[in-house]
């Protein structure tokens, strides 16, 4: 393992570099040890199995290493790698329950009119935001996630979803939508003080 400590200050970028052009591949371990929880609790955020998530994480870092050479920096490499874990883990929900989100929406009760002014999910009580977030469509929870807490671009939203840039915002809208429809619906059954 690369020494952590000599290495604690040089930039997740710097060491993309090294590895990929130098060829320090055992640097790697110093970017698995810095983004490891944060995957490992975005794997299981979607998969809601401590031992799927497990494995995702491995998959994720090893197909992460193995497309490390076309990281262009465009993007943090927290965001890149951020992407090819929402993308894991859709694409292994979407395998083993065969989620398909178009037919899923269409079944979906939505009105149609939903008041999007209060967007402001920081202001949402998170433990009943977390509760919110588990009960919509993984891939709606992903597009969420991407945007409003890893500050994923739509464009590279769009690329990890395999869908176009427009069907991205239109779906980030109508995840956005369903949150507060459903943070709606609870504060009305909620008893009032």
């Amino acid at each position: 393992m690369a020494n952590v400590a000599k290495y604690s200050a040089v930039k997740d970028e710097e060491l993309v570099r090294r590895i990929t052009e130098e060829h320090q591949t055992a640097l790697f371990d110093i970017l698995y040890e810095r983004y490891h929880k944060k995957v490992a609790d975005k794997s299981f955020s979607l998969l809601k199995n401590k031992e799927l998530s497990r494995d995702a994480v491995q998959a994720i870092f090893i197909r992460a290493f193995e497309r490390l050479a076309g990281f262009r920096g465009e993007a943090a490499f927290s965001s890149w790698l951020y992407t090819i874990t929402y993308n894991y883990c859709i694409d292994f929900l979407r395998k083993q329950k065969q989620l398909h989100y178009p037919e899923w929406n269409s079944l979906q009760d939505l009105p149609e009119i939903i008041d999007e002014a209060y967007e402001d999910f920081e202001a949402f009580d998170e433990e009943l935001f977390i509760r919110l977030l588990d009960e919509i469509h993984p891939e709606e929870k992903a597009l969420l996630m991407m945007k409003y807490h890893d500050n994923i671009s739509i464009r590279d939203i769009g690329i990890a979803l395999r869908i176009s840039e427009s069907a991205a915002k239109m779906r980030l809208k109508r995840a956005r939508a369903r949150l507060l429809f459903l943070y709606q619906e609870v504060n009305k059954q909620a008893p009032q003080e």
